[in-house]
C-alpha cells in the first residue's frame, strides 16, 4: 500500500544502522546513544535494548539464523548479543591472535590500527579467536557483509571501489570499480 506501519521511537541520538532478521519479524536499530533496539515488526513494539557498549554502535547485523545479533562500536569492540534474551553473549576486542580455527558463526569488522582502517579482521564470534586479515583497499573500509550463504564476503571503501572475497580461503575474488567517489555501503 505504501502507507506507513510502524514509527520506532526510543532512542536518544541519531540511527546510524539498522538490520531485518532473516525471518522479517525483527529489526534492529543502532544508535549514537551506545545501544542497539530490537523491535517486533507485526506490533511495532521494542523487544529489548542491548546495553553494553561505551560508545556509538555504528553497525549491527543478524546471524543467518537470526538467534544471535552482532554489533560493532566505535568503543573498538564487536559484541555478540542472544535474540531471544538480549544478553550479551560474548565481547570480541581487537586483539589478534594466531588461531585462525573456524567457527559457526564468524563476522567481520573494521581494524582501526591497519594502515589507515585498509584492512578487514574476520573473527569467530563464538570463540572470539581472531582467523584472518581482509587486506587490498587504499583507503578506509567503510562497511563489511557476508552473502547470505556465509560463502562470500563483499567490502567498501572510501576508496571507490567494493571488493569480494572467499570466506573460505579469505582471497580476493573480485575487485569492484567505477564509482567515483567512496561506497559508504555494501549488501
Amino acid at each position: 500500500t505504501g502507507k506507513c506501519c510502524h514509527t520506532f521511537r526510543g532512542h536518544s541520538a541519531e540511527i546510524v544502522c539498522l538490520s531485518f532478521n532473516p525471518q522479517s519479524t525483527l529489526l534492529a536499530t543502532g544508535s549514537m546513544d551506545t545501544t542497539a533496539k530490537l523491535w517486533d515488526l507485526e506490533k511495532g513494539e521494542e523487544v529489548a535494548t542491548l546495553n553494553g557498549h561505551s560508545a556509538e554502535i555504528i553497525a549491527l547485523s543478524f546471524n543467518t539464523t537470526g538467534d544471535r545479533i552482532i554489533t560493532g562500536s566505535f568503543d573498538h569492540t564487536v559484541a555478540v548479543w542472544d535474540v531471544g534474551t538480549g544478553r550479551e553473549q560474548n565481547l570480541l576486542i581487537k586483539t589478534p591472535t594466531n588461531n585462525n580455527a573456524a567457527g559457526k558463526y564468524e563476522l567481520v569488522y573494521p581494524k582501526k590500527e591497519c594502515s589507515a582502517r585498509v584492512c578487514v579482521q574476520l573473527w569467530n564470534a563464538v570463540t572470539g579467536t581472531h582467523i584472518a586479515t581482509l587486506a587490498g583497499h587504499s583507503k578506509e573500509v567503510l562497511d563489511v557483509c557476508f552473502d547470505y550463504a556465509g560463502q562470500c564476503i563483499a567490502t567498501a571503501s572510501a576508496d571507490g571501489s567494493a571488493r569480494v572475497y572467499n570466506a573460505a580461503t579469505k582471497q580476493c575474488i573480485a575487485k569492484l570499480e567505477g564509482h567515483e567517489d567512496e561506497i559508504s555501503k555494501v549488501s
